[in-house]
Formats: C-alpha cells, sequence, structure tokens
C-alpha cells in the first residue's frame, strides 16, 4: 500500500460514503449548516442542511398520519414489511457497514456486526408478529369475556449512541 497524502486520504473517504448513500438509494439534501465528521480524518464527509422546526413538526404530522393507517393493518402484514426491511438491510450490509466506519470510526468487523444487529432484530421482529396474542378472562357479566389485544401505540423518536448508532 503507498501512503496517501491527507487530502487524497479526505476524498477517498467522502468518496466511499457518497457511493453507500448512493447504494442504499438515498439522497443526499445539501446544504452546510450541519457537518458529518469522520474521526478517521476529522474531516468532513457530508455537509447537511439542518431541520428547521417547521420541518420537524411536518415530518412528525406525516408520521402521525401513517400511523391512523398502519395501526390498522394486521400484525402479520406488518411483520412481513418487516421482513423486507431485514432483507434490504442484508442486501446493504456492506454500503451501510460502510456508513457506520466512515462516520463512527469503528473497524470492519464491528461496522459489519452492527448492521447484523439491525437484520437479526428485524427477524426477531418478525416472529413477535406472529405471536401478539392476548388474554381472555371471565367477565363479571353473565355471556360476556374480556379480551386483552396488543395495537401499535403510535409514532416514536428514537436517539441511539454514538458508540452503536445502528444496533441499537
Amino acid at each position: 500500500m503507498h501512503q496517501d497524502s491527507p487530502m487524497t486520504l479526505h476524498d477517498d473517504l467522502v468518496a466511499r460514503a457518497h457511493a453507500a448513500l448512493t447504494a442504499c438509494g438515498a439522497t443526499v439534501p445539501a446544504g452546510d449548516t450541519l457537518l458529518s465528521r469522520s474521526p478517521i480524518d476529522g474531516g468532513t464527509l457530508i455537509p447537511l442542511a439542518a431541520a428547521s422546526a417547521a420541518d420537524v413538526e411536518a415530518a412528525i404530522g406525516r408520521a402521525q398520519e401513517a400511523f391512523l393507517e398502519w395501526r390498522t393493518v394486521p400484525a402479520p402484514v406488518r411483520g412481513a414489511l418487516i421482513r423486507r426491511l431485514g432483507r434490504l438491510l442484508e442486501e446493504h450490509k456492506d454500503d451501510l457497514a460502510d456508513l457506520v466506519q466512515l462516520e463512527v470510526g469503528k473497524i470492519r468487523s464491528e461496522a459489519l456486526g452492527e448492521v447484523q444487529e439491525m437484520i437479526d432484530v428485524c427477524e426477531f421482529a418478525l416472529g413477535l408478529s406472529r405471536q401478539l396474542e392476548g388474554r381472555t378472562m371471565p367477565s363479571e357479566r353473565p355471556g360476556h369475556r374480556l379480551m386483552e389485544t396488543w395495537h401499535p401505540a403510535g409514532p416514536v423518536t428514537v436517539i441511539s449512541a454514538f458508540n452503536f448508532p445502528v444496533a441499537v
């Protein structure tokens, strides 16, 4: 391996980040408010535009609208979507590991392990989609039974730790 200049190394890191995002079907909005920096060389991988409060409110509104339909979808059908997500993660495992490696600075095997953890969680959730059972209980009222059912609770926000950005 030859000695790269810092500029050549940085250009390679930026190219790898863009290639991985493109392979995953992501488009990166141009901006310069937020900077995704690599701990590998401290350089900016991707300059991003920050979301405004209005952007956040709009995203929350869209999530709530989607939830109103999503909650009516049977659990096994929701599980099928999670299975598809797991397959997409498998298809893009190397690209996603590249992004973890570039942005967090993990070694390759750890980055691949994090992505595998996402895939494993999808498999677990898929299995659970067929096990969302409810209890039935006797009622004080003659001829009645009480039944417990599980339904999606609503949109959530997840903040992951910097050192495990995708596994959790």
